[in-house]
């Protein structure tokens, strides 16, 4: 009976230390900041940046299987507006290092632009950012090909809407992505940099007017155009196709800012959604943990019992009384133990539905703008992508026309 006894309680110990290893506190992480520049950079030297738009990450072939979307807890709406967001936080931390040009947020149809950054969503939620990143110039040399950045979450940035404001709980990876792009950058050499500036303006001229611009530029033996001659300074074409870049500039500023306002708009329902967010991982996650201790011991426990060993003699009926009692008693303590493990799986389910609801709340929609540019009226609905290629079309007839 002894022995009997001493199991049961040996069980229970054993389960209130493994309920207990259960609880974690996450710390706040160490703080990575972009690279600020030092001294100034020479105007013929310093490269424009263009961040198109991420792509969500959402999986083709579950795409429209909503319960395998949620299982991997990609919400494509929300996936949609992060695509969004992703690439505005980015390029306010490479427009605040000060070490590039005019950095903006773009669809992918820009592509006449000195580094160009584009990138996927590999996982995204308010506990953990992924993103796949690769960057190049308008040469066609590789910077970073497809390299994986993540991070958990900055729990320091959910502890009030003022640090969640002051710093986004990702801000490391954005750094990280800057800090790399500056030692890319910086393996260049002065005159390497230079040419990538004259590329992008001749690749630039060479698409609005082909005839007139062959033979400006050509690709060397690694495969990298390069700029064979440049233009006279007062080439009557190259001054007219200046004027027209000039107000491409101004177009893509326009919809950089459309980008600029989605984010703004965005910022307080998303930092708060990525903080419930947060909060329900935890909550599942702990929810369950606790239902698999729960339910493993509580399976142990009545195996415990029934293997009580025999220690009575066979007319002791008082022993073999507490004896049965014994087994019992841990047959009963473990169908419970069973029965809170299975409630709590039942609550980890709560929480992801919780979750769910949260997604499905979010709204990410914006009013359509509209562009005036010298006289020429775009009415920017639909996607960005969609606008800027009515545009780059509407630049041509401006080139025909002159």
């Amino acid at each position: 009976m002894g022995t009997a006894l001493r199991t049961v309680s040996g069980g229970t110990v054993l389960a209130l230390l493994l309920t207990g290893c259960v609880m974690h506190e996450t710390r706040p992480l160490a703080k990575i900041n972009a690279t600020q520049a030092s001294s100034e950079i020479s105007t013929e030297e310093l490269l424009d940046v263009a961040v198109h738009v991420f792509d969500p990450g959402v999986p083709s072939e579950i795409a429209k299987n909503e319960q395998a979307l949620n299982k991997k807890r990609i919400y494509p709406d929300i996936r949609a507006a992060e695509s969004r967001y992703v690439a505005m936080m980015l390029r306010g931390t490479l427009e605040n290092s000060g070490q590039w040009g005019a950095v903006r947020v773009c669809p992918e149809n820009v592509q006449f632009v000195d580094v160009s950054v584009s990138g996927k969503i590999i996982e995204s939620t308010g506990a953990k950012l992924a993103l796949q990143v690769t960057v190049k110039d308008s040469s066609g040399r590789v910077w970073l090909q497809n390299k994986q950045y993540a991070s958990g979450a900055d729990t320091g940035s959910y502890k009030t809407d003022a640090a969640l404001k002051a710093r986004d709980p990702f801000q490391n990876v954005y750094s990280e992505v800057a800090n790399d792009m500056l030692t890319a950058r910086e393996a260049l050499t002065a005159q390497n940099r230079r040419d990538i500036r004259r590329v992008t303006q001749l690749e630039f001229a060479r698409d609005l007017a082909p005839q007139a611009m062959d033979g400006y530029l050509d690709r060397d033996q690694k495969g990298l155009m390069e700029v064979t001659q440049l233009p006279a300074t007062d080439d009557p074409i190259s001054t007219r196709i200046g004027r027209i870049r000039e107000r491409d500039s101004g177009v893509v500023d326009t919809v950089n800012g459309y980008y600029a306002n989605f984010a703004d708009q965005m910022s307080n329902s998303y930092g708060q959604w990525r903080r419930a967010s947060f909060e329900e991982i935890e909550k599942e996650q702990r929810t369950l943990n606790q239902a698999r201790t729960r339910t493993y011991l509580g399976a142990a426990a009545v195996v415990a019992s029934v293997f009580v060993p025999q220690q009575c003699g066979l007319y002791d009926y008082n022993c073999r009384r507490l004896e049965t009692g014994v087994r019992t008693a841990g047959a009963i303590s473990g169908a419970a133990s069973i029965l809170s493990g299975l409630k709590k799986y039942s609550d980890a389910k709560t929480h992801a539905l919780a979750l769910k609801e949260l997604s499905e709340s979010f709204q990410n929609e914006v009013a359509p703008q509209v562009v005036d540019v010298e006289g020429r009226t775009l009415k920017l609905t639909g996607t960005a992508e969609e606008q800027y290629r009515e545009w780059r079309e509407l630049l041509h007839q401006m080139y025909l026309e002159n």
